[in-house]
């Protein structure tokens, strides 16, 4: 016994090799037949095949959709300094609320399901493709990624906001040369009063105390009511003119927007690869017709939301147009791409599948957190919108009549 009980350990791991043994091996079986490259015989033939006539329609493609991307980027950058494109005014709000519209349901009825026919498709192996839906579980984690993204940029930023207001901004007698810049307000520099007579930042004793960064944003909070008379106020000094260059008079949403528009752009750029390959990569004029006027419609109205972030965010003209330049010739190059490598490049493969499925996942997570969170939360949970009635109707039309629009080509696209 004593025997039999020495050589079970040794019967127990040798047991337990064999069975790791044969799980990698079964592993790396799963992942050579996932990245095979061959074509597979579950996938759809592509009918009305045609290389001449889809040639000439990827030309086309690439100049409706270049144009369509210029135009929709350009019309925000180039218009803030016209009166009724401005980026605070009403029009662009409602504009920009379409345009949400378009990226929301880019995101849940474009990208996502595509990730998920992709990635559940029958040329894949069932394990694990079939048995877990890594479509809705890859774009959930791109959205919380997104969100930690989001989060650690703006801190960043602000960050960086703050050295740069305490760095060369004292003079040789310790006051600020910029009052305006910091909102640190020196004693005999404050003329404002309150209702009581009082001026502000004095204290109950009548001495005077230095207010700090945030003096400008604490008066606005002391000076402005509450409810009605809160709305009253903030029509009130849009009138008189008084902006910060934001919608709510926010100084420290140009932080947001700076994180918001790169971002944002960066969701858009990944799923405009996979858009531009798909295409570029097909030989069927009767799949390329109809993706010529969707892609130009979800281009253009793509750009208008991202050219709104960027004109927000006040970037330089250099970096601006950087942007807008990535952003535009993202779609048409990926076509030039996909034309390029059609003779070899197999569409059907199961890597093929595996590579579309997941960029399309991560892009439908990255664009539905964007939409929701950057775009229609920011713009719809705001002071301007709950004091405007009439702009809450139009924004909301505008909303539903995009994603109703943009989700209706899911038809032909």
């Amino acid at each position: 016994m004593s025997f039999i009980e020495d050589l079970m350990p040794f019967l127990y791991l040798k047991n337990i090799r064999g069975r790791a043994q044969n799980s990698s091996e079964t592993l790396l079986q799963l992942i050579s037949e996932s990245m095979a490259t061959k074509s597979c015989g579950g996938t759809k033939v592509e009918y009305c095949r045609d290389d001449s006539v889809a040639l000439v329609l990827k030309m086309i493609a690439i100049a409706a959709i270049l144009t369509a991307g210029v135009a929709g980027v350009a019309i925000p950058l180039v218009g803030k300094k016209r009166r009724f494109l401005r980026t605070d005014g009403n029009l662009f709000v409602a504009a920009k609320a379409f345009a949400a519209g378009v990226i929301l349901a880019t995101g849940f009825v474009h990208m996502l399901p595509d990730g998920s026919a992709a990635l559940s498709d029958s040329c894949l192996p069932k394990i694990p493709w079939s048995k877990f839906p890594f479509s809705g579980f890859i774009a959930m984690m791109a959205s919380l990624a997104t969100l930690v993204v989001d989060f650690v940029g703006t801190q960043y930023y602000e960050q960086k906001q703050e050295k740069r207001r305490g760095s060369g901004e004292l003079g040789r007698d310790g006051l600020l040369d910029s009052v305006a810049s910091t909102g640190i307000v020196p004693a005999e520099r404050v003329e404002t009063k309150d209702r009581n007579g009082k001026v502000f930042g004095e204290e109950e004793g009548g001495g005077m105390h230095i207010v700090g960064i945030h003096a400008h944003a604490a008066h606005h909070r002391h000076s402005h009511p509450h409810g009605q008379q809160a709305c009253e106020g903030h029509v009130s000094e849009n009138s008189h003119g008084h902006s910060h260059g934001f919608a709510d008079g926010d100084e420290d949403s140009g932080t947001r927007h700076i994180v918001v528009s790169q971002i944002l752009e960066l969701g858009i750029v990944s799923h405009s690869v996979i858009i531009g390959l798909s295409l570029g990569v097909s030989q069927s004029p009767c799949t390329i017709r109809p993706l010529i006027g969707a892609l130009s419609f979800h281009q253009f109205f793509e750009g208008f939301a991202l050219g709104g972030c960027i004109s927000q965010a006040q970037f330089k003209t250099f970096k601006a147009t950087l942007m807008a330049f990535f952003f535009a010739i993202t779609t048409p190059a990926g076509i030039g791409i996909g034309s390029g490598i059609a003779s070899f490049y197999n569409p059907n493969s199961p890597r093929a599948l595996v590579v579309e499925g997941i960029f399309d996942s991560v892009s439908a997570g990255i664009l539905v957190y964007m939409a929701l969170v950057d775009l229609i939360a920011a713009d719809f949970l705001s002071k301007r919108m709950s004091c405007n009635v009439r702009l809450q109707i139009v924004s909301y039309i505008a909303l539903f009549l995009g994603a109703g629009l943009m989700s209706l080509l899911a038809i032909w696209a």
